[in-house]
């Protein structure tokens, strides 16, 4: 510094004019000195500075000057000469600051013109501008001229680029303001001042700086009244820079588009920030005049009127709504009609092309709101408003199809106008009752468990609406602060008040301005004066809604709930009740008087008044005015029968009326009174009775009087005669049938039957004479459904009085036994008498049905006994297979089979009597030592036994093993293997061949568990089929194998099971079913030696195996061949296995299959082609060698498919026609061999089974005469001269009639009921049910059974005695011991107990009256007319009946079941499409299972999987719903079967291609119902199957659709199937529910393979959470997962926590918000988090009636959403933090959307590139937020947020 020392010094000589030089000569030195003295060196830059900090002005001045010399000759760099400056600037003396601004000045223009416009700044803070500002307060005077120079040197550099670079100091000017110490907005405005004074200097390069000042708009503050007066003073600064600068434009023509653009554009951004819902007291007066002041000016200049005014319209819209001071509504309203008077005069849009796109329209409500102001010149303002708009919704609503839109100009973000408007445009489109899904009221209300399914009415927004009031008010009354905005109302009042005028959504819009006025009571008055502007306008004529006028004054009762509007709603009714008023404006006045009375108390006088008595006379020529008059009092008397009494004068004046209108009324009135006890009602009876004469001439009279007549029950007893022909004129009316059949008298009838439903029985039954009889004659002579369910009610009420009182009943006396039940009570007795020595050699058939022996000297701890009881059996069974013959007949050795079960039972149970006695074992190693001891003797006797003896061994180890429980493995498997010894012994066909019978039956007697020995028993019997030479083992073998289809399929277990054996197990079997069914038609086929198209169908429903190869099929033999027998009893056994597996076939689904072997079978029955013609078979080959087979396997078919519905009722009697000339012939013929005795033991066995099926059944009616034919030729059969065998056939035929299934092991009857004692024993012509069940059959029986009798005790022929008393035998063994009995224990509920007792019912009991009616077969076949409806009708009554007579139900059923389908069954809307007569008769079965084994047994069978994929969806549908029933009744293994076929069905059902997608749905639903009723039934912790009903869920959640929100989603069946399935979730147990629906991850494509599945679960959480049954805290353990992943799969997800949300505590919601947020922060689709804070702002926020629920607004409405609800001052406690993170949030999508790939910068968590398409819009909606809540943002961040650069 020494070499300027010198010169410095100088510098402090008080001459200016020295120190001017010597500055001069330091910085010319500086300029010329060598580098190491230059401006760089040390010394130099303390030169500088030393200049720059004198304490002289003008050394300063100089200094400054020579500074800037230094830097605009690049001497000096512009960085270090600002340096310099700003440095000494900020140390400097106030009065030098000037100077140092402006060398800075001048610097900074240098600067900006060196980079050529181009200069650009890190940071806002480095802006050389903002720092001179930030420096000191001093500097702001000289700035302004600075930047006023700023922008005039440089601008011709371009205008627009100076306004970039000046836009940060700008922005940091306006958001400094809260920052600083002092007030700073005086510079801002002088700042603002100052450029709009540079526009109207430079008006052709003003647009730029306008919009500069535009921009700049949106971060003023507005927190308080000085920034409202800043605000307002800018905006005027703008406007008035503004005309000046348009009209030099206009004026010269130039840029006159852009320049109306941009004002229309300063309006409508400035009204957009008045109108912004955060903002909330704004000085608006000032600001809309000068706004108007502008556009007046726009319009003086001949500027034409712009569309985009229409988004100022809606601003305005909002802020008139919102605002309550009188001035600012004068001044809005003054600019609204400033704005649609320029609109109308514009000479390019008329009124009409308004209505295409306007929203003027919605401020009609607003305005008639303004209408009630205290201020005349607000009135006056809005009325001339209001003439304009009128005019245009005028012309909506004569278009109501003209799309409507409004441009968003180029912000895509939403505005409160333009929400509601957008409301507006999707509901004016509609038409009628259309649904709004896409609304988030739907999403609130509707969602989850209220679908739209149970929600009541259609699902308008109206409803919706309704909904929301309702809400509102709850949330209201836990909550005093809880407010609403007071727009809110208003703008529901705009949308509504314009659908007003819709011409189908009028009365829709009508009720929601009801809703209005229930949100807020201050709406009372405007809605007045809504309906009074309304009525005036609809009477004009060019308006084509004049039709709601009486909906519209419908309005105004419901304001009358605000006591200081009683008065005005009374004074607007009463001018319409003058006399000389029109008669229907009267009507009208009168019931809207009432309806006002209804909703307040107070307006009782003036209704009062109105309705006098005097009326009806004053009126009586106005038929229309008494009856609105008669109809209030009826409504007064209704709800208030207080005030009702008040009104008894006019109420005799109504019944004394002469129209039977106004007289119907009255009685109803009078009904009300006496149903309140406030009259007595005989007394008012007697007085009015004459009145109610003839009532049979008019409908509504009748109804009337009826509905009076039911109060007379209640003292009934102490008025007798009069309520006795009060009884007579409700059954009169009742029970008329020649009443029209129109609805009116239908009513009335029904009005009638309710009545007597409220009198006594007993006393109904004194005054009515047969009352129980002509109640049932009426129910079964009804048609009328409606009339039906009243009958129901009063023959249940009948029912249930009849079983109270049964104890009064004198109990009947046991009927005697009939004489057949005594015969068969002394067989063993006489056949076997005591005394004369046992015939147990001569009787070996009767010996085994017969032969009991008991331990008479059992002692305990004696085994003795033990041995004698064993020992008597096993020497009773050595006498019998030695002398019992099968003589190689398989129907013998069926029949054989079947006594020797009988017998290896009674066996059984001795032996374990005797082990009882001796022993202290459990009760299953007793049965085990029991039969491990019959075992040994069977073996020991079969290895030195004859072949005959070795024969019915062999068969009596099968009726051993079939006679043991299933789980007795030991005993079944060591007989198996011994058996399958004997089958594989070619060498010994004896054995072979009973063997194979007997080992099938083991087969289909094995435990579950016993697969291996199943398949290997099948697989013997499979391998001896195909090798053995003889027919009769391959016939054996058929046989066994058909046994053996009997427990094939008959366990499913669910594919998804985590058991893989299970599906491996079901394949096997269905694979074994395959070989059998192929491999017997094969045989078949090759034995029949001609084409058969049914047999080769057959083979080919399965593919064949390597091996299934048949070798050694013999060559059948000539009739008359010794051996003959053989060949006809082995394909015999073919064929009777081919019609055992029927049921496996039909298990596998192959109905096809088991249609085709009935018809089969069928055509190889001689005499059967007038039946069947099958195409399988050629009537010109000889088939008679298959029709002994036939005969025997035909009624095992029948009985199958007469189960499963494949069998048709006209089939019966030809197949009994069939048989009858079958027998007939082989009786006529007159040769005789081993075949023709076969045919006829066959046909006889086979025709009595067929018989005795068909009526056990129950279901088709059998002529009598047919039956008594075929037991005619069966007692020739048995008494001619025919061999001992073809006599016992005939025997055998008749006890197959009695239901004896005699050689039949796969189906057994029910043991039949003994006839009533009061039946009919006259002759009768059909016969339906057991024949000794039917007092005529068993009278005409007794003889037959007798003969039988006789001839078994008849020891002339032994062999006949042999067979007589082996059939009779039979017979008493059905009747005593029937297997059918222990059907109930495999199927009945563990804990269920049936009552021993039988039901004693009176005959003349109305359950015994309707159960005849039910049981009497009057079918179309009889000639009788069975009405559906009417059925239907008897069962729900008999549902109801506590207990029932003891008759046949399970054929009842069945044939009930059967008779739906038939045609000729009236079913003439009797009954409803949804409820058919079979659902009726499930639901019947399952009240009275409990008690009646046939009902058990037909559940059963409906619930067989293979069963039940047969019925009808509907039957299914009903079963399905009825699970938790099923529990009640169903035992746990048989549920657990049960529930297993639900799993294989519910997998089955995605797949089948029969059903409906809206089939499947239903079905799906009805399981969810079902499995919801069957956890209420049961207990969820206890429950052995709970694991099973779980199971089931998880199946049918797998295939539960996602639930969606598109609109079609909530018609369809999807919605139904999530409220069944939530309803089940619900009742499940809490840990499994949480472990199922846990999920850890959303990971979609990375190896995720239930990504669908997650989303379910996550909406059934949040759906569950909403229902209240799992914490929300379960639901935020979902956050990160769901707010993490990818949006485009999250919609539906999100709108679902959403809605639960909406329900959660306020805390909870405000946790989601931040959290979401915050997510948004580091997720890598941040996109995903914003859209949720979307709609949980939208669906909180209290703009959510008028949202739109799209994915295309829910981002552009957060400028309205998440403002609105931030401002709220629930949610304000959240706002700090919300913003906080959401401007981290922004600043990293900022960061992403405008960095590109090349220059992206790296990042621990960055953005997936599928985020770049909506990060633009993200960017955009998340700005705009945080501008809106600046102020929770340091200014630091404020800064950055306004130097972003938004599109």
């Amino acid at each position: 510094m020494a070499s300027y020392a010198t010169l410095l010094e100088k510098t402090r000589v008080p001459q200016p004019s020295i120190q001017r030089f010597a500055v001069i000569s330091v910085f010319s030195k500086l300029r010329s000195a060598p580098e190491r003295l230059g401006s760089e060196s040390d010394a130099g830059r303390e030169a500088i500075s030393f200049c720059l900090t004198s304490a002289s002005v003008t050394v300063v001045d100089q200094s400054v000057r020579e500074l800037c010399r230094l830097v605009s000759d690049s001497v000096l760099d512009l960085s270090r000469g600002l340096l310099e400056l700003q440095s000494a600037l900020e140390g400097c003396d106030p009065k030098l600051v000037s100077i140092f601004v402006k060398g800075l000045g001048f610097l900074i223009r240098i600067g900006y013109e060196q980079k050529d416009g181009n200069w650009k700044h890190n940071s806002t803070e480095n802006h050389p501008f903002v720092r001179i500002l930030s420096s000191r307060e001093e500097t702001q005077t000289e700035l302004l001229h600075q930047i006023s120079l700023f922008v005039m040197h440089n601008r011709r550099l371009g205008m627009v680029g100076v306004c970039e670079f000046l836009e940060p100091f700008l922005n940091f000017t306006i958001l400094r303001i809260p920052f600083a110490d002092s007030s700073p907005s005086l510079f801002a405005r002088e700042l603002v001042s100052s450029m709009a004074s540079l526009c109207c200097s430079c008006r052709h390069e003003a647009l730029p700086v306008f919009r500069l000042l535009m921009r700049c708009l949106k971060f003023i503050p507005g927190r308080n009244s000085e920034d409202s007066r800043n605000f307002s003073c800018i905006v005027k600064t703008l406007v008035d820079a503004y005309t000046v600068v348009v009209r030099d434009l206009v004026g010269t023509r130039l840029e006159v588009t852009e320049i109306h653009l941009l004002g229309v554009q300063l309006v409508d951004a400035v009204l957009l920030l008045c109108a912004s819902p955060n903002v909330q007291n704004t000085e608006q007066e000032p600001v809309i005049e000068s706004l108007k002041h502008l556009l007046a000016v726009q319009k003086d200049l001949g500027l034409p009127y712009s569309r985009d005014l229409s988004l100022v319209v809606l601003s305005l819209v909002f802020m008139l709504a919102k605002s309550s001071v009188e001035h600012e509504q004068l001044s809005i309203l003054k600019f609204l009609l400033f704005l649609l008077k320029w609109k109308c005069e514009n000479e390019n849009l008329s009124v009409r092309d308004a209505a295409c796109s306007s929203v003027e329209p919605l401020l009609l409500f607003p305005i008639i709101a303004l209408m009630s102001s205290p201020s005349k010149s607000v009135k006056g303002a809005a009325s001339k408003v209001l003439s304009i708009v009128e005019n245009v919704l005028v012309t909506m609503s004569n278009a109501p199809k003209i799309e409507v839109h409004t441009s968003k100009g180029d912000s895509p973000l939403s505005r409160v106008g333009s929400v509601v408007f957008r409301l507006m445009q999707q509901l004016w489109p509609q038409n009628d009752y259309a649904p709004f899904t896409s609304s988030f009221l739907r999403v609130a209300y509707i969602n989850g468990i209220e679908n739209q399914e149970t929600y009541p009415g259609p699902l308008t927004w109206n409803s919706l609406l309704r909904e929301h009031a309702e809400r509102f008010w709850d949330r209201k009354k836990l909550s005093a602060s809880f407010h609403l905005s007071q727009e809110i109302p208003i703008l529901l009042g705009a949308v509504a008040g314009v659908l007003v005028m819709h011409p189908s959504l009028g009365p829709d819009a009508i009720d929601s301005l009801s809703v209005i006025g229930r949100i807020d009571p201050k709406m009372s008055v405007p809605l007045l004066l809504a309906v009074l502007y309304y009525s005036n306008l609809l009477s004009r004529t060019d308006v084509p809604c004049q039709s709601l006028l009486s909906k519209l004054l419908g309005l105004l009762p419901s304001l009358a709930a605000q006591q200081v509007m009683i008065p005005l709603v009374v004074q607007t009714i009463t001018p319409m009740l003058h006399r000389d008023t029109k008669g229907l404006l009267y009507v009208t006045a009168i019931r809207l008087l009432c309806e006002t009375w209804v909703v307040n108390d107070r307006a009782f006088p003036s209704l009062q008044e109105v309705l006098r008595p005097k009326g009806f006379i004053d009126f009586i020529s106005e038929r229309h005015i008494c009856i609105s008059m008669a109809a209030s009092i009826h409504d007064v008397c209704k709800r208030h029968p207080d005030r009702g009494v008040d009104l008894i004068l006019s109420v005799q004046a109504c019944i004394e009326s002469q129209d039977c209108s106004v007289r119907a009324l009255g009685f109803q009135s009078l009904s009300h009174l006496c149903e309140a006890d406030v009259i007595d009602f005989y007394t008012a009876w007697r007085v009015m009775k004459k009145y109610a004469q003839n009532i049979q001439h008019d409908s509504l009279l009748a109804y009337s009087v009826c509905l009076l007549l039911k109060w007379g029950a209640m003292d009934a007893e102490a008025y007798p005669e009069d309520a006795e022909k009060v009884l007579n004129i409700l059954w009169e009316i009742g029970s008329s049938m020649q009443m029209p059949h129109d609805s009116q008298w239908t009513k009335a009838r029904v009005s009638a039957l309710m009545a007597l439903g409220q009198y006594e029985v007993s006393f109904m039954e004194k005054k009515i004479s047969d009352f129980n009889k002509n109640c049932t004659h009426l129910l079964f002579s009804e048609t009328n459904a409606k009339i039906l369910n009243a009958l129901e009610d009063l023959s249940i009420k009948i029912m249930i009085y009849e079983h109270s009182i049964r104890r009064r009943y004198v109990r009947e006396k046991k009927a005697p036994g009939s004489k057949i039940e005594k015969l068969l009570d002394v067989i063993p007795h006489v056949i076997f008498p005591e005394g004369k020595g046992m015939k147990t050699g001569e009787l070996p058939g009767a010996a085994l049905l017969c032969l009991s022996f008991s331990p008479r000297d059992v002692k305990f701890g004696s085994s003795r006994s033990f041995r004698d009881i064993h020992g008597q059996y096993e020497e009773a069974f050595r006498v019998v297979v030695k002398s019992l013959q099968l003589s190689r007949n398989i129907s013998l050795a069926l029949i054989s089979l079947q006594s020797l079960k009988a017998f290896m039972r009674r066996w059984m149970k001795a032996n374990i009597l005797s082990i009882d006695a001796t022993a202290t074992e459990l009760s299953s190693d007793k049965s085990s030592k029991a039969a491990n001891n019959i075992m040994k003797s069977l073996v020991y006797m079969a290895e030195e036994s004859l072949p005959r003896s070795a024969e019915n061994i062999a068969l009596a180890l099968g009726a051993l093993c079939a006679a043991l429980p299933a789980a007795a493995h030991n005993i079944k498997a060591t007989a198996s293997k011994y058996l399958l010894g004997w089958l594989l012994e070619h060498e010994h066909e004896h054995r072979q061949w009973t063997a194979g019978i007997s080992l099938g039956l083991i087969s289909s007697s094995l435990h579950v568990t016993d697969h291996k020995q199943k398949f290997q028993n099948i697989s013997g019997l499979l391998e001896v089929l195909c090798s053995s030479k003889s027919t009769l083992v391959k016939g054996a073998c058929g046989v066994g194998l058909g046994f053996s289809c009997q427990d094939l399929l008959t366990r499913n277990e669910a594919s998804a099971s985590s058991d893989i054996d299970s599906e491996s197990y079901k394949t096997q079997e269905e694979r074994l079913l395959g070989r059998i069914v192929r491999l017997l038609s094969s045989i078949l086929h090759r034995f029949l030696h001609t084409p058969c198209d049914i047999l080769d169908s057959l083979s080919a429903l399965f593919p064949p195996g390597k091996e299934d190869n048949v070798t050694g099929l013999p060559q059948l033999l000539d009739e008359n061949s010794d051996d003959f027998d053989d060949d006809t009893w082995g394909i015999a056994g073919l064929i009777i296995g081919l019609g055992m597996s029927v049921g496996a076939l039909y298990r596998a689904g192959k109905k096809g299959a088991v249609v085709m072997i009935k018809n089969l079978i069928v055509s190889w029955i001689p005499y059967a082609d007038s039946l069947k013609q099958s195409p399988g078979s050629n009537s010109k080959v000889s088939v008679r060698v298959f029709s002994v087979g036939s005969c025997l396997a035909l009624p095992i078919v029948i009985t199958f498919c007469q189960k499963v519905e494949l069998f048709d009722s006209h089939e019966v009697d030809n197949l009994i026609n069939c048989f009858k000339d079958l027998i007939s012939e082989l009786l006529s013929a007159k040769k005789s061999g081993a075949f023709h005795n076969s045919l006829l033991i066959a046909s006889c066995i086979g025709a009595g089974d067929l018989l005795g099926s068909v009526l056990n059944e129950g279901i088709h009616p059998v002529e009598v005469e047919s039956v008594k034919g075929l037991l005619e030729m069966f007692k020739t059969c048995y008494s001619g001269l025919y061999p001992p065998v073809v006599h016992f056939g005939g025997m055998l035929g008749v006890v197959n009639v009695l239901g004896a299934s005699a050689g039949n092991l796969v189906c057994s009857h029910p043991l039949p009921r003994a006839p009533s004692s009061s039946s009919e024993e006259n002759e009768i012509s059909w016969v339906s049910g057991p024949l000794l069940s039917n007092s005529y059959f068993t009278q005409q029986l007794t003889p037959v059974v007798q003969e039988i009798f006789l001839i078994a005790q008849n020891t002339k022929d032994r062999q006949l005695q042999h067979y007589a008393a082996w059939a009779i035998s039979i017979l008493r063994n059905y009747m005593r011991y029937g297997e059918a009995s222990s059907l109930s224990n495999e199927i009945q509920s563990d804990d269920s107990h049936r009552n021993p007792t039988s039901h004693n019912v009176p005959e003349h009991a109305m359950v015994m009256k309707l159960a005849q009616g039910l049981t009497n077969p009057s079918l179309p076949l009889v000639g009788g007319a069975l009405n559906i409806g009417t059925m239907a009708s008897a069962l729900r009554c008999l549902s109801h009946a506590p207990r029932l007579p003891n008759l046949d139900w399970g054929a009842t059923i069945r044939r009930l079941m059967k008779q739906e389908t038939q045609t000729g069954v009236s079913q003439s809307g009797d009954l409803p499409k949804e409820k058919t007569l079979r659902e009726e008769c499930f639901k019947f079965s399952l009240v009275h299972a409990s008690e009646f084994d046939e009902l058990l047994a037909f559940l059963d069978e409906l619930s067989e999987l293979s069963r039940f994929k047969a019925l009808e969806q509907s039957l299914q549908s009903c079963l399905l719903c009825h699970l938790g029933d099923l529990i009640r009744i169903f035992s746990g293994s048989r549920m657990d079967k049960l529930f297993d076929d639900i799993s294989c069905f519910v997998i089955s059902l995605s797949s089948d291609q029969v059903y409906g997608c809206d089939q499947k749905s239903s079905l799906r639903v009805s399981c969810w119902k079902g499995l919801s009723q069957c956890l209420e039934e049961t207990s969820v912790e206890s429950s052995n199957y709970i694991t099973k009903i779980e199971k089931c869920i998880e199946l049918l959640f797998a295939i539960l659709p996602v639930a969606s929100q598109s609109p079609k989603a909530a018609e369809t069946g999807p919605a139904k199937e999530w409220s069944e399935a939530l309803r089940c979730l619900q009742k499940s147990r809490r840990d499994w529910l949480y472990k199922f629906l846990q999920v850890s991850s959303l990971e979609p494509g990375k190896g995720k393979t239930d990504f669908q599945g997650d989303l379910k679960k996550i909406q059934a959480k949040a759906k569950l959470a909403r229902l209240g049954s799992i914490p929300f805290s379960e639901l935020g353990k979902l956050k990160a997962i769901v707010l993490n992943c990818e949006q485009s799969d999250m919609w539906d997800v999100h709108i679902e926590i959403v809605a639960a949300l909406y329900h959660a505590e306020g805390g909870i919601k405000r946790q989601w918000l931040i959290d979401a947020v915050e997510i948004s922060c580091v997720s890598s689709y941040p996109s995903n988090a914003i859209i949720f804070v979307g709609l949980l702002s939208s669906i909180c926020c209290e703009y959510m009636p008028f949202l739109t629920l799209d994915r295309s607004t829910v981002l552009s409405d957060m400028s309205v959403t998440v403002t609105s609800l931030l401002s709220d001052p629930n949610w304000e406690v959240v706002a700090e933090p919300f913003i906080s993170f959401l401007w981290i949030s922004l600043e990293r999508v900022y960061r992403f959307a405008t960095d590109t790939d090349a220059n992206a910068r790296p990042s621990s968590q960055p953005i997936e590139q599928s985020e770049r398409v909506c990060a633009p819009m993200l960017v955009k909606v998340m700005h705009h937020i945080c501008v809106a809540f600046r102020d929770h943002l340091p200014l630091e961040k404020q800064l950055r947020l306004a130097a972003m650069t938004i599109p």
